[in-house]
């Protein structure tokens, strides 16, 4: 029986995890046309990767990060000043390209939803006072909580103190990467079953019907990030390397996109980055650092969805919004994306900060956010598939533009 089991799947565990992904999404997209009622009973199968990333990544991250700084050799270059650079500047474009497409296609919004509740920041001040905060949380607790921010705060600390330590110290700290690397590559062998199971389960809840009022505001958010994907991000990359950008946004999109528009976590697609990048050979030193970094500010997909919803708000209340309201809108879009914690629907509790630039109350904010929700089965995803390929894509591009330079 099992000989018979092995000639059936052994075909199947020769193609790719790209491909096999394809084949999860497929299978679940026709066990929803079949039998929906058993669509939803493999949810289990989605939680559980789900989980099982979730729960890997704050473990990689800490002890990747703590690995890499303490086995750094003095003078061997880095490249995460140049990749900052990136972060910030892509994630100012995408909300600049979220406002222009905002004045070319003003879209209403049906405010009549009850029942909205939500505990958003009031200001810029709050969300920088609550990242200060949260960098100098307790260790433990941060490991359980995934608070990102203070892990990668941690690591580096550790990392740093390490540094002067004995060779046997940084060898160990370099096994136990290795070791827990190792856990991660299994986990991530599982994300055929496991997108499957997303995929069957949100169809069977959710369906295509919930979209469908809401088609033009999505379709705006939608093709902003298409447009920065395809048109500002390559630009992005080409002013880096100075060769065709294409080649390696496909591969990031292959390679990241899939799973974390699945998963709609920019945190749980952390280890599938990380390995990403090892099969791009980029730098270690630095996108061990990068990747968790760019899961936490590296938002713009977040961006978008912020000042979209937001000038959707603004036009459906007659609201007039100038230039320099718009540019300033776009500032604080990218400042509240970078507050935006990686982990799926984010950005919408952030939306309220942004309206009220224009004075929208809260309660009327709090109803652009439960639209949010409602079409975030879409969003959310494309979102985070944005949000965590451009990590790996801008990691690349500092790395081979620093390798690219003269000795």
């Amino acid at each position: 029986m099992f000989s018979a089991l092995s000639a059936v799947f052994r075909p199947l565990m020769r193609l790719g995890l790209v491909a096999q992904i394809a084949l999860g999404i497929v299978a679940g997209v026709l066990l929803v046309m079949i039998s929906p009622e058993a669509a939803g009973s493999v949810a289990l199968l989605g939680q559980l990767f789900v989980k099982a990333l979730k729960a890997v990544a704050p473990v990689l991250v800490f002890v990747l990060v703590a690995a890499a700084i303490a086995g750094h050799k003095q003078g061997q270059p880095t490249h995460i000043r140049g990749v900052l650079l990136l972060y910030v500047i892509g994630t100012l474009a995408a909300a600049v390209v979220a406002v222009v497409a905002s004045f070319l296609i003003p879209t209403q919004l049906s405010l009549d939803l009850s029942g909205v509740s939500g505990n958003p920041p009031s200001n810029i001040g709050e969300i920088l006072k609550n990242l200060v905060l949260s960098a100098v949380n307790n260790p433990v607790r941060a490991l359980m909580e995934s608070n990102f921010i203070a892990i990668l705060v941690w690591a580096v600390g550790l990392g740093f103190m390490l540094r002067t330590a004995s060779d046997t110290t940084r060898q160990g700290l370099e096994d136990l990467s290795e070791a827990v690397s190792g856990i991660v590559r299994g986990v991530i062998r599982l994300a055929p079953l496991g997108i499957f199971g997303l995929v069957a389960n949100t169809l069977a809840e959710s369906g295509i019907s919930a979209l469908l009022g809401y088609g033009q505001l999505l379709a705006v958010i939608v093709g902003c990030m298409l447009f920065v994907v395809l048109v500002t991000n390559p630009l992005i990359v080409f002013w880096q390397i100075r060769s065709n950008p294409y080649p390696l946004v496909f591969e990031c999109l292959r390679g990241s996109a899939i799973t974390a528009f699945f998963t709609r976590s920019s945190a749980a697609n952390i280890p599938v980055n990380l390995e990403l990048s090892e099969r791009l050979k980029l730098d270690p030193d630095t996108y061990t650092i990068s990747i968790p970094l760019g899961a936490t500010v590296n938002m713009a997909g977040a961006a978008i969805t912020i000042s979209v919803i937001t000038l959707a708000t603004a036009h459906t209340l007659g609201i007039p919004v100038d230039f320099g309201t718009a540019l300033l809108l776009c500032v604080v879009s990218a400042l509240a994306a970078c507050g935006v914690s990686g982990v799926a629907g984010g950005s919408l509790l952030l939306i309220p900060l942004a309206t009220s630039l224009f004075g929208i109350p809260a309660e009327v904010a709090m109803q652009a956010v439960a639209i949010g929700f409602v079409i975030s089965v879409v969003q959310d995803s494309a979102e985070t598939a944005l949000n965590s390929s451009t990590d790996v894509l801008f990691t690349a591009a500092a790395c081979r533009r620093a390798e690219s330079k003269p000795d």
